[in-house]
């Protein structure tokens, strides 16, 4: 490919979300037979604040870029000198995501075929477990670099070029090159540049059908390898396969972190009704087991009551059958009575106690506190951990790039997700009117077990 000119492009930026964050640093240069022969190099005003901790990494503040133009600006100049060359960055998805949003934010369709010099350097050295810049400029002992500024990661990547070339023959970064660039099997009717500025960060995503119909919602901590796992799955399996084919069309919404894509995934599934999704589809009147500890026996509550009872509820079930099923295998399990829990009706002594399946409180053979005691113990493994806050409460879940989001609950329902406590955003949440969510309930309890120091948890007052 020494031939074929090649755009070695690096970018600088506010942060880490292609389609949030901005560009404050642009280097590309155009590379023939192994040589430099345009440049592009220019800072950028992102038009925005640039966080202290991306300041102190590379150096650029908002002093430096406070006279630089503005993406917008150079827009159509820069447009035309890439042309439809091959951008070759490291990590090249993060540097063509942030400048296709670019180009759209100022109008313009931009696309090109890119190279990543990370997946290169997995494939030419899969011996070694680190392939970040730092590591290949010191392995390959390549000249030092003003590192996190745009031209000098820039220039170590054409080093690094260089260094390959002398290492392998021609013939075997041709094969992998064209390996990577193969594009993959893609559904009839989607248009493939939908998928080029899919992130690798956590998020949600939503397959469209004919007239956008919504097809499926789905979630994953790298939305990108996730959806085009979809898309290579699809012959090996029937129900991907169906999915695929009905494909037109397709977005996404990123998240912090996985926390943030499981609520949203859950959430829109109840509020969209994909007709793939299946298991997070929403439950129609759940209902729990209520033993209160002046009671003898228990007795069921629907779904109206799960958020505001104040005492101690035992499983989540779909029917009252499923309920009374549960309960009744657990008295089968434990030798409890099942006259005395109130599943079946009768006086004296119960049938179950004759075939040796109860101990005889029914009979006076075991104390009713003695039974009522190893019935709750029976029933602890369904508990249902009580809301332990009095209202709403934000869970700030910490991203990549030291972001902060806040994911509103009230009593395990997901009100919504918001950038800041003092936002408008979360006064608009307050109108909404909590309601028991099992989805919310577990995934919220997986990460409260984790004791994760990156889950900050704020109850907030009435009214913010």
């Amino acid at each position: 490919m020494n031939d074929i000119p090649l755009v070695f492009l690096d970018l600088e930026t506010t942060g880490t979300r292609t389609t949030r964050d901005r560009i404050t640093e642009i280097a590309a240069l155009r590379v023939v037979d192994g040589e430099v022969i345009d440049r592009y190099v220019t800072l950028v005003n992102p038009q925005t604040g640039i966080p202290p901790h991306i300041q102190q990494l590379t150096g650029i503040n908002d002093a430096m870029v406070s006279d630089a133009p503005s993406f917008e600006a150079l827009a159509n100049e820069f447009f035309a000198w890439l042309g439809r060359d091959i951008i070759v960055a490291h990590n090249a998805r993060f540097d063509y995501g942030f400048l296709r949003n670019e180009f759209a934010r100022a109008g313009l369709d931009y696309t090109a075929r890119s190279l990543c010099t990370l997946k290169l350097s997995r494939r030419l050295a899969p011996q070694h477990a680190h392939h970040n810049l730092d590591a290949l400029i010191k392995r390959h002992a390549l000249a030092s670099q003003s590192r996190h500024r745009a031209e000098g990661d820039t220039r170590a990547l054409i080093a690094l070029w260089h260094s390959w070339h002398k290492q392998h023959s021609a013939s075997t970064i041709a094969e992998l090159i064209q390996a990577q660039m193969r594009q993959a099997s893609l559904p009839a009717h989607l248009d493939p540049t939908r998928l080029t500025d899919l992130p690798e960060h956590p998020g949600v995503y939503l397959f469209y059908g004919e007239n956008r119909a919504v097809l499926y919602v789905g979630k994953s901590v790298n939305l990108r390898s996730r959806v085009l796992s979809h898309f290579s799955n699809d012959l090996r399996n029937d129900k991907e396969m169906r999915l695929v084919q009905q494909i037109h069309d397709i977005e996404w919404r990123e998240t912090t972190g996985d926390l943030g894509a499981q609520l949203l995934e859950a959430q829109l599934i109840k509020q969209l009704m994909p007709v793939h999704n299946r298991l997070l589809r929403r439950r129609s009147r759940l209902v729990s087991w209520s033993w209160p500890e002046d009671s003898d026996a228990p007795w069921l509550v629907d779904q109206q009551d799960l958020s505001t009872s104040a005492q101690a509820l035992y499983g989540l079930f779909r029917s009252r059958r499923d309920a009374i099923n549960a309960l009744k295998q657990i008295a089968v399990d434990h030798q409890l009575c099942a006259q005395t829990l109130g599943l079946i009706r009768g006086k004296g002594r119960c049938f179950d106690h004759q075939l040796r399946r109860c101990r005889g409180v029914c009979c006076g053979e075991e104390s009713l506190a003695s039974h009522a005691g190893r019935a709750r113990e029976a029933l602890q493994r369904l508990r249902i951990q009580q809301w332990p806050w009095p209202g709403r409460v934000a869970f700030g879940e910490l991203g990549q790039a030291n972001e902060r989001t806040w994911h509103i609950v009230d009593h395990w329902c997901y009100l919504g997700s918001v950038e800041s406590l003092d936002s408008d955003d979360l006064k608009a949440l307050e109108t909404q009117t909590p309601r028991f969510d099992v989805d919310t309930y577990k995934i919220l309890n997986r990460f409260l077990a984790r004791q994760d120091d990156t889950l900050e948890i704020h109850p907030l007052r009435d009214g913010g």
